[in-house]
């Protein structure tokens, strides 16, 4: 019987898709994109999604996205570079 569980990587590209639909008023294709969504698969065991944030006030839009990261059963941590650049670092098991 086949395991119903994704490798790391299938669900994070869920979750980057679900993400990207989530904050679709930040990711306007013909402007310069608030949210930007990258995953970093250098480790195959461990990748990671990075949302990264980049508009003036960016600490409450990063909330915002940690919660929903969390609400869909990532583990979250945060860089911040600088009041206007964030990146919420997501993983899932």
């Amino acid at each position: 019987m086949q395991s119903m569980t994704k490798e790391p990587i299938e669900a994070l590209d869920d979750l980057a898709d679900q993400v990207a639909d989530e904050f679709e008023a930040y990711r306007q294709p013909d402007e310069f994109k608030d949210v930007s969504l990258v995953i970093e698969n250098s480790d195959a065991e461990h990748p990671t999604l990075i949302v990264h944030v980049d508009r003036e006030d960016a600490e409450s839009l990063a909330d915002s996205i940690d919660e929903f990261l969390r609400e869909h059963g990532a583990r979250t941590e945060r860089e911040r570079h600088s009041e206007m650049d964030v990146r919420v670092l997501a993983t899932v098991d």
